[in-house]
């Protein structure tokens, strides 16, 4: 006998950061379990391939470009939800700016300012968001990717291990003032994945062998890998969970 758990029929799910990587598998698999999606990034032509190759898959699902470190862009795709949908049920924010790797001493201040205007600001004002609309309609779930970065700081990672710990703060923030309106805010923190935002890491060998050494079970993760844990908090099978920050890395954090 199957379970209903972790079925999405129905449900609308908007996920940024969705036209590559882990975003892409997130938005796909929610999919694949019957929600529709809003496959959101900050280029329309990404964001529609993936649309587009869901809809394919036999899903449903609709591109909207939104760079979450405007809030102008903000506005206009939670305008957009309104409008069209009525509901939002399912938010992942899982867009993310990471512009300098280099000793924290000498990051630029413009990198320090994209930084923290998508991967703090950008969360925080898409939760809010989110927040009013899922309370205005009796629940829904939040999930942001965060990061391992976040509980220990990456070498010549530090502003983006720094905002990526805030993130960890501000779910644990949301998660206790939200549930009173059936609003669940969980965290996913990924290790090493490959992906073509940690290209950096994985283009130095020395660095790459070195994050491998330290992870047990001696590989990095896939993007897909990550996508489960998302599906899991955002579902029936989570109704319990709010304010977890759940690490996905291979035992890197052990």
């Amino acid at each position: 006998m199957g379970t209903d758990l972790f079925n999405l029929e129905g449900k609308v799910a908007l996920v940024t950061g969705a036209s590559r990587g882990i975003g892409e598998e997130i938005a796909r698999l929610l999919a694949e379990q019957g929600a529709h999606v809003i496959v959101s990034s900050r280029k329309i032509d990404g964001c529609q391939v993936v649309a587009d190759a869901i809809k394919a898959d036999g899903g449903s699902a609709e591109a909207f470009a939104c760079h979450v470190g405007e809030l102008a862009q903000i506005e206009a795709v939670f305008s957009h939800i309104r409008k069209v949908h009525g509901k939002l049920d399912i938010l992942v924010n899982n867009a993310a700016a990471n512009p300098f790797f280099g000793n924290i001493l000498d990051t630029p201040v413009d990198a320090f300012d994209k930084t923290v205007d998508v991967n703090l600001r950008g969360y925080f004002y898409m939760s809010v968001e989110g927040g009013k609309l899922m309370r205005e309609n009796g629940g829904g779930a939040i999930v942001n990717t965060a990061s391992v970065n976040g509980l220990t700081p990456g070498e010549g990672q530090g502003v983006y291990s720094i905002s990526k710990a805030a993130v960890i703060s501000m779910t644990k923030a949301f998660a206790k003032e939200c549930a009173q309106f059936n609003v669940r805010v969980n965290a996913l923190l990924p290790g090493l994945t490959k992906t073509k935002f940690a290209g950096a890491l994985f283009a130095n060998e020395d660095i790459y062998k070195q994050a491998l050494s330290q992870i047990p079970m001696r590989r990095h993760a896939e993007p897909k890998e990550m996508a489960g844990t998302v599906l899991y908090l955002v579902s029936d099978a989570a109704s319990f969970v709010t304010g977890e920050c759940v690490v996905v890395d291979g035992g890197f954090t052990i």
